[in-house]
Parts: C-alpha cells; structure tokens; sequence
C-alpha cells in the first residue's frame, strides 16, 4: 500500500520521464509499479484520495456469527468449567455432549476481541526442540516412561518424592506414589505393584521402560524387579536433556495446576491427596491435546475411536446446516495412531508403525 505523497512524487517523476521520450513500461518498472496501477490511480482518483481499502465499509459476510452467537460463545467459555480452558479443549469437550457452536479459530477470535485470550497460568510458552530417535508404540502397555520429582513443603529444605509411570501410547499414568525420601525401594514397589495392576504378566510381549539416568532408577533393586518382571529397561542418552520429554512434559502438567500449592504442601498426607486428586483429573478429565482432545483413560480403554467418529458426525453436520463458514474440510478427527519416544525420521516411523513388538532404535 503506497501512500498519497508517494504515490503523487511516483506519478510526477513517471510524467516527467515520459516527456523526456521514455516509454511507460519501462518508467513504471523502474518506478517498481505496474503500468495498470497508474492508469488505475488516475482513473479513480488515487492521486488526489490515495488508497480507499483503509477506510472502506465492507459488508457483513451473510454466514458472520450473529450478536447473540457471539454472545453465547463468551457466554459459554466463561462457564465455570471452561474458565481455566483454551478454545481448543473446549469445543471438543462440547462436541462430546453433542453441542457444536463454533470452531476452535472462531470462538478464539470471539474471545480476542473481548479482551480473554491473554495467557492463563504461570506457565512460560514451550519452546520446540529436536528431539532423538528412541521406541515407538502401536497399542498400551507397549512402552512406559517414568521419573520421579520433587515436591516442595511448607518448611525450607524439605522435599517430597513424585513417582510417576506413564503409558506412551495412551498418555494415562498408570502407577504413581508419593514417599518423605527418594529410594529405590519406593521405584522397586511402584513397578511392581504397576505391573500387576497393568496385567503384564499375561501379555506375551512385555513393556519398555524409559527413564532417566538417575541412580534410583538405575538401582540394582530395580534392575532385578524388572528382570523378574520381564520389562526391559530403557535409559536417556548421557547429557542428553529431553529423551525422557513426555514424562517431564506430565510433571510441567502437574506443577502448573491452578490447585498445586506455590507454597508447598504441609505435611506428606496433604501431598497424597493431591496426588491423586491431579491423576484422576488427568487420567478421566483432562482432555489431552496430543491424543485429539480424549482423556487418557478413554484412549486407553479403546473409547476413543467412537468418540472421534461421534465428534466427526457432528462436524460433518455443522458444515451441512453452515457450510459458507468452511473454507475446506472439516477437523480431522481421525485417532491418533503409533506414538514415538522423541521421534527423528519418518522412514523410521512409517517402519515400525504397524509393528506388533516394540524394538529400540538407534539414537
């Protein structure tokens, strides 16, 4: 877009070189404009109004969302349940209870103009990282990641012990603990008592665990828990900070819940209960953004399929009763397949994603 006085200077010195005998295309592509724009600027007087497109009135698209749809969107994400919620989990969560208003770019851009898209949390955005080659997983309880935190208390120095073991696959926690010390004992009775509440005995193929390089982790203990188990152990490459992402990715989850405590938990009691209030939310609420917006229990017991069928129902539906308001194909609501540990080449992937074993790949 050209402004007047520039558009006026352009005009004259095009004028002046042309009474000098220059020819007007070559003029205007020295001038680096086009020999239609100046025709068009001296026809509709842009050389004395300049550019109209700023000030023009443009009509309201017939298909525009109506003051009381508008009004209904805000009205909708400022429900309690949804307050702490981006317009991304909280239009599948609606398509779930067979309700569909708007799509997720819509209700945001709803939102932006009343002034609620601003950050929530205490959170810093993400920032995206390579990460290396390491296990894929087609079905659950194929490979687990697991870690352990720390859990501040109201007394300065002291800490409480998080134990976690997540499925891959389905994203649900399946074994966490949370103990006054950091000992291999408590990650030797948490596989256990994971891998009994899992059925690992019954599977033919048993689990891969990846974890960190910690020393509870790497306890002979634990070695031999999971060799009497049948689970073969993975571990992060030396210096190599994010081969353990999703289980790191779970714990930045867990602390940045409006319910964890800034201030730290009282006693080890209080940070029992809160751990299994935060599991639960996670396991059957929480509706996971890398798993097409379905809880990890869901996922994990299969229902997701019908779920995402239900919801690309909807979709389909939407589009038939406004299709004006869709520029191209509905969401893609198809599941999610085979889930990589910190994948790096699609040759890779696409190899071993219809595998019925897991093997590890080379990093």
């Amino acid at each position: 877009m050209i402004a007047l006085e520039d558009r006026c200077n352009l005009a004259q010195d095009i004028t002046d070189a042309r009474d000098a005998g220059a020819r007007l295309k070559q003029v205007c592509d020295v001038a680096g404009i086009d020999a239609r724009t100046l025709q068009r600027w001296n026809a509709h007087d842009g050389l004395t109004k300049g550019d109209g497109r700023p000030t023009a009135q443009r009509p309201t698209p017939s298909h525009a969302l109506s003051t009381d749809e508008r009004a209904m969107l805000v009205e909708v994400a400022n429900e309690p349940r949804f307050s702490a919620l981006p317009p991304a989990r909280i239009v599948p969560m609606l398509a779930d209870e067979g309700v569909y208003l708007a799509s997720e770019s819509t209700l945001a851009r709803v939102l932006r103009s009343h002034g609620q898209t601003a950050h929530r949390g205490r959170a810093k955005a993400p920032r995206a990282k390579r990460p290396p080659t390491t296990h894929i997983a087609s079905g659950v309880s194929q490979v687990w990641c697991w870690d352990m935190t720390y859990l501040p208390a109201t007394v300065i120095g002291r800490w409480f012990h998080l134990y976690l073991i997540l499925d891959l696959y389905s994203r649900k926690i399946v074994g966490w603990e949370v103990h006054a010390n950091d000992s291999s004992d408590h990650a030797v009775r948490l596989v256990r008592r994971t891998a009994l509440s899992e059925g690992i005995a019954a599977l033919p193929d048993k689990p891969v665990l990846h974890g960190d390089n910690g020393s509870t982790l790497k306890a002979t203990t634990v070695l031999a828990m999971l060799e009497w188990l049948g689970v073969k152990p993975s571990y992060s490459r030396p210096r190599v900070s994010d081969d353990n992402a999703y289980a790191e990715s779970l714990f930045r989850t867990a602390k940045y819940r409006p319910e964890f405590p800034v201030k730290g938990f009282a006693t080890l009691e209080a940070a029992r209960q809160w751990g299994a209030a935060f599991v639960h939310w996670y396991n059957v609420e929480h509706k996971h953004s890398g798993i097409r917006y379905v809880s990890p229990q869901q996922r994990h017991a299969g229902e997701d399929h019908a779920i995402l069928a239900a919801r690309h129902a909807l979709y389909t539906t939407a589009k038939e009763r406004h299709p004006a308001r869709w520029s191209g194909n509905t969401r893609n609501w198809q599941p999610i397949g085979a889930v990589t540990l910190n994948p790096e080449r699609d040759s890779v992937i696409s190899e071993h994603a219809t595998a019925n074993h897991i093997q590890q790949l080379a990093a």
